[in-house]
C-alpha cells in the first residue's frame, strides 16, 4: 500500500500492525499506516488468560489489528493491545483497509489509461483528497453520487472523468435475487393462453421480475435487484399480482418459496 497516515497515531485509536520481533515476554510491530513508527505488545496484552507459550498466539510477519494503549512522545514508545480489540473492532478495521486497497487499485488502472507513473498519479491524489478525508475511498464513495467532489478536493481536471468512470464501474453495487416457485394448473381448453397472458401482464409490474417456465406447469419467479427489502416489496407485489390475475379463472396456482442467492 502507498497510505499513509501523517504523524502519529493517538490512544485508543486501532491500528494496522506486522508483527516484527517476538521475546518471551513482549512483541514488536510495525504501524503499517505510519512512517517509521513501531510498538510494543507485552505478553499480558496478547490474549485473556495465561499464556505459557507466546508463540503460540503470535507470528513474525503476521498482520493483526492492535488497540493504541498510551505514546511515550519522549521515548517514542509506543503501547499496544491486541487482546482489547474485539472482532468486530478487528473486522471493521480490516474491512477499511480493504477499501483503501481498493481505492489504490482505482488508481492504479487510471494511471495505466493516462500512461503514467502510479506512485506519482497516486501523489497528486492523495495529497489533495487526504487534507479532507482519512480514506481515498470515503472521497471515491461520495463521488458517485456527487460528481463535483472530485473537482472541490483539487483533483487535476484532466483526471476527473476517466476517474468517476472506473470510481463507478468497481463499485458496482452487488445484486441480490429473491426466487419463489409457482405451479399453475388449468383444466380450461384455452388454458395456456390465458396463462402466458396473466403472467406477462405480471412481468409488466416491474423490470426487476423474471417469470421462466419450468415445463409441466412450473414457473420460476425471479426478482433482482441491489436492496433485499425492495426485492422483498415487490415478490410480495408479484405474488398479490399473480393470485389477482387466476383469483376467476378455474386455474390453480401454488406458490413455494425457493431459496435466495446474492
Amino acid at each position: 500500500m502507498f497510505y499513509t497516515k501523517n504523524g502519529a497515531p493517538e490512544e485508543s485509536d486501532l491500528v494496522l500492525c506486522t508483527i516484527t520481533k517476538i521475546q518471551y515476554h513482549s512483541v514488536f510491530a510495525k504501524l503499517d499506516e505510519y512512517s517509521n513508527k513501531s510498538g510494543m505488545i507485552h505478553i499480558s496484552e496478547i490474549s485473556p488468560g495465561r499464556i505459557r507459550n507466546i508463540f503460540d498466539f503470535v507470528k513474525e510477519g503476521k498482520v493483526v489489528v492492535c488497540k493504541v494503549l498510551k505514546i511515550h512522545p519522549k521515548l517514542g514508545h509506543i503501547d499496544l493491545s491486541l487482546r482489547r480489540v474485539s472482532e468486530g473492532q478487528r473486522r471493521m478495521k480490516m474491512d477499511e483497509i480493504k477499501q483503501e486497497v481498493l481505492a489504490e487499485k482505482i488508481v492504479e488502472l487510471l494511471a495505466t489509461k493516462l500512461g503514467k507513473e502510479n506512485k506519482k498519479v497516486y501523489d497528486e491524489i492523495s495529497g489533495h483528497v487526504l487534507k479532507d478525508y482519512e480514506y481515498l475511498h470515503d472521497c471515491f464513495l461520495e463521488s458517485i453520487n456527487d460528481e463535483s467532489v472530485l473537482e472541490k478536493q483539487g483533483i487535476p481536471k484532466e483526471y476527473i472523468p476517466e476517474l468517476l468512470e472506473i470510481i463507478k464501474l468497481r463499485n458496482k453495487p452487488k445484486e441480490i435475487q429473491k426466487k419463489e416457485d409457482l405451479t399453475i394448473t388449468s383444466y380450461a381448453p384455452d388454458g395456456v393462453e390465458i396463462i402466458k397472458k396473466a403472467l406477462k401482464n405480471v412481468e409488466k409490474i416491474s423490470d426487476s421480475i423474471n417469470i421462466t417456465y419450468n415445463g409441466g406447469g412450473n414457473y420460476n419467479i425471479t426478482i433482482t435487484d441491489i436492496d433485499f427489502k425492495e426485492a422483498e416489496k415487490t415478490l410480495k407485489k408479484t405474488n398479490e399480482a399473480i393470485e389477482k390475475s387466476f383469483c376467476k379463472t378455474d386455474c390453480i396456482v401454488e406458490i413455494k418459496k425457493a431459496t435466495s442467492s446474492n
